[in-house]
């Protein structure tokens, strides 16, 4: 089949629930001679514009029926769409059968994704799935190399710029929009396939279709060698999909990903809590009443790891704070809002990106997250476990004191890659050891890197807790921590040594809980 490059717009079918751009565009087809075909609210609001507009009841012969099921499926209308142009044969038979050509589909779906978050019944979610909507962009992107099709608001400024100076469109425009088409169909069959799969319990159905809509193209990857692009998901979660960035440069592949890390750490506490982020692992984390101490604290426990490090915190920014930061070379700066002070004070600082997200991310929410691997996914569901009731293992319980720690310490380990341990103290880490093949590796190197940032001192984790975010598999992490000043443990618990390694904590008067869940983060 040879492509044709311009083919001239004669007629156009407009149905859009999505109305934004409709009168405007409408003029300027009728303005050109085309022949606009419409239905129901699209065609009134045309008319009520003064728009020269047929129904298409008028074309088929039939009218809608069944509440609106039924309008546009139609051999009238699908023919127009998908005839061959080039094809005798397809001429001929549309003579026959009196179905004129369309060169122009301008359709958008009706809101099912929209009306399942509004929290509509069932009965209002099923009669906003879209049939006729999906079936004719189908068939216009199909027939790409005769028809343009308009899936979105936005695509008529580029057929009305292609059709100014001679009423056509060329081929390089059809094929793109065909494209995008298909995606929106495919999105969109994804959505409603995802309620029905939620309706009937199914968390992992036999298929399943993930889709969003691209936010940004990147400049790069992980590595300057790498293309990226990055999507959003439409699930509404807070977070840097969500954020609006106030200043600064373009974020990176990487700068995305560990202001991610750092916001969903963040929303784990309920007290305000500062997060520090670096490679995607935390280096500091305090929480505190007042957040220049947080700060002050978390940028304590890795000073050299934290420059040009990604900042979170789940309270508004003040100008205290801001002042804070400013001090310090930062990649990027991600909290529920700032007050005019804190933005002005960090204005001066051009390249430092500041968003802004509105709202702090639901840590029990529900929701699936996604990895690639090569030929396939895995899919699970978002680590949303908070550990309940610590129990105690030991002859000697967690004080008050201890306990409160143990929780923030078990908090950030479930945000730190695996193997990780965490050593926290009066609410703040003083040692994070992330990534480790051995656990007890981690132990060790969060002691070092405690003791490296005291300078000669007595390290932080002298008096500190310790958490492990799986069990250990021998005493020997344990004694690493208890060697480091730890006086108490959380961990999961679950492995055939539990036993020797309590005996191991009440040896050294260490007290120690047993959660009976594990955080691993690969």
């Amino acid at each position: 089949m040879k492509a044709c490059d311009r083919i001239p717009v004669r007629r156009a079918l407009i149905s859009v629930s999505d109305k934004t751009g409709l009168d405007a565009f409408g003029r300027f087809l009728a303005e050109r001679g085309v022949e606009i075909l419409s239905t129901g609210g699209t065609a009134r609001q045309l008319g009520a514009a003064g728009i020269p507009v047929v129904e298409v009841s008028e074309r088929t012969g039939f009218p809608e029926m069944l509440d609106g099921r039924v309008k546009t499926l139609h051999p009238a209308l699908h023919g127009g769409l998908l005839g061959l142009r080039d094809d005798p044969a397809h001429v001929e038979a549309m003579d026959a059968h009196g179905i004129r050509p369309i060169d122009l589909l301008v359709v958008n779906l009706y809101p099912f994704a929209e009306t399942v978050a509004a929290g509509a019944d069932e009965e209002a979610c099923i009669e906003n799935i879209d049939i006729g909507g999906p079936a004719l962009i189908r068939a216009a992107a199909k027939n790409h190399r005769f028809v343009a099709v308009a899936t979105a608001p936005e695509h008529l400024d580029d057929i009305r710029a292609e059709m100014a100076a001679d009423g056509a469109t060329p081929l390089s425009l059809r094929r793109c929009l065909a494209a995008e088409a298909y995606g929106h169909t495919a999105a969109y069959d994804a959505a409603v396939s995802g309620w029905f799969a939620e309706r009937t319990g199914e968390a992992f159905p036999p298929w399943i279709s993930l889709s969003g809509v691209r936010r940004q193209t990147l400049r790069y990857g992980e590595n300057p060698h790498q293309s990226a692009a990055f999507y959003i998901d439409g699930s509404g979660r807070p977070g840097v999909a969500t954020a609006e960035q106030v200043q600064g440069k373009e974020l990176s592949y990487n700068n995305l990903n560990d202001v991610d890390a750092a916001f969903e750490l963040a929303g784990e506490f309920e007290r305000p809590a500062l997060v520090i982020v670096k490679h995607a692992n935390p280096c500091g984390v305090a929480v505190s009443d007042d957040l220049c101490e947080a700060w002050d604290r978390a940028l304590a426990c890795d000073p050299v790891s934290a420059f040009g490090g990604i900042v979170a915190v789940n309270r508004p920014l003040d100008e205290a704070l801001a002042e804070r930061l400013a001090g310090l070379f930062l990649e990027a700066v991600i909290a529920p809002d700032a007050d005019a002070a804190a933005r002005a004070r960090l204005a001066g600082r051009t390249n430092l990106r500041l968003l802004l997200t509105g709202a702090v991310p639901d840590p029990l929410a529900p929701a699936m997250t996604f990895r690639s691997l090569s030929g396939g996914f895995l899919l699970q569901g978002r680590d949303n476990g908070r550990a309940g009731a610590f129990r105690t293992v030991t002859r000697r319980a967690p004080n008050e004191a201890e306990m409160a720690d143990l929780k923030v310490a078990f908090a950030v380990c479930k945000h730190v890659k695996s193997n990780a341990v965490v050593y926290v103290q009066d609410g703040a880490t003083v040692g994070v050891g992330a990534g480790q093949m051995s656990r007890v590796d981690s132990a060790r190197i969060a002691a070092r890197k405690a003791a490296d940032a005291a300078g000669g001192g007595t390290p932080a984790t002298v008096g500190s807790v310790v958490a492990s975010d799986a069990f250990f598999p021998f005493a020997d992490g344990l004694l690493a921590a208890a060697e480091a000043g730890a006086t108490a443990v959380v961990q999961p618990g679950g492995s055939v040594r539990d036993e020797e390694v309590i005996r191991a904590a009440d040896e050294r008067g260490l007290a120690m809980v047993f959660t009976g869940m594990r955080h691993f983060r690969h």
